[in-house]
């Protein structure tokens, strides 16, 4: 649970009040009130939290240290460039972002978003069985949230997983090079390309035997999808006509994001130049704030 701490200086700040929560302390805006801890990964905490002002529920995550690592300190400040702009019911919104006491010198980052009741992960891993109708309506919902955030032009990129997955990769949808070269030539890294040709010779495992009781339309979508190479793979419109998800869909429900997204971002940018535009970001949410703050930065 969430338990009430004094400042590691003994020194409250104003508008600020600290708990502690798996031995981490929060210093956060006095308007939440954080219950417990609900999990933790490589990028933080988060609790559950209410905003005492609105008796709304969230959930609060604390990025602790966000700029020891200054590749992590980009993707953060990516996340929050993204989400500022998106509003759609299959992804998360962001309701906040506190700003912290001091500009120059901040460390740590609290993000406040609505809170789920769950995630995708637990009930998957829960004891529940999951009948057909689970599956179809997890994998709509997946699918309606991709097609937003590729209609406001990210996720251009492909996710291709790390070297230590390419072996189970192979294993289940066979080797690439089993059936035609070029399959593998969308690989721009010839290192890359090299390891994924040093990997023994497989056929694959039909989906059919690894899902016995699949619905036969489900496996034909993820035969579909799970296309080694990106340009060969159906598209998330396509997939979302598949007979397996057209009953579900209505186009007419999902309008584009209205604004496409630029996170072109320098790669080179220093810490102080990411905690600057980090600050800048932070202030879309606390517009008192940001008008003493006009013409600061572009």
């Amino acid at each position: 649970m969430a338990t009430p701490v004094e400042p590691p200086n003994g020194v409250k700040t104003t508008g600020k009040h600290y708990y502690s929560m798996w031995q981490t302390l929060f210093e956060i805006d006095t308007k939440y009130v954080p219950v417990k801890p609900i999990g933790r990964g490589a990028y933080g905490i988060v609790c559950s939290s209410i905003n005492r002002e609105t008796n709304e529920k969230v959930a609060i995550k604390k990025i602790h240290n966000a700029f020891d690592n200054r590749i992590d300190a980009l993707r953060t400040l990516r996340e929050l460039k993204l989400l500022r702009h998106l509003r759609h019911e299959n992804v998360i919104g962001l309701k906040d972002v506190m700003m912290p006491v001091q500009r120059r010198s901040f460390k740590d980052v609290y993000l406040v978003y609505e809170l789920m009741d769950t995630d995708l992960h637990q009930i998957v891993k829960s004891a529940q069985a999951l009948t057909n109708d689970h599956c179809q309506y997890f994998l709509f919902q997946l699918l309606r949230g991709l097609k937003y955030l590729h209609s406001a032009n990210i996720l251009h990129r492909d996710l291709k997983p790390g070297p230590r997955s390419y072996s189970f990769v192979v294993t289940i949808m066979g080797h690439p090079l089993i059936q035609r070269e070029d399959d593998i030539q969308f690989i721009d890294n010839p290192k890359a390309r090299k390891f994924i040709k040093s990997l023994p010779y497989s056929l694959g495992t039909p989906f059919s035997r690894l899902y016995p009781h699949a619905h036969p339309m489900a496996i034909d979508l993820l035969q579909k999808m799970l296309v080694f190479d990106p340009s060969k793979r159906i598209s998330v419109t396509e997939a979302l006509q598949h007979p397996y998800m057209s009953p579900l869909y209505d186009p007419n429900s999902d309008p584009p994001a209205q604004v496409p997204i630029n996170l072109d971002i320098d790669e080179d940018l220093g810490e102080d130049m990411i905690r600057e535009m980090m600050w800048f970001e932070m202030l879309q949410y606390h517009p008192q704030t940001a008008e003493a703050n006009i013409g600061v930065i572009s």
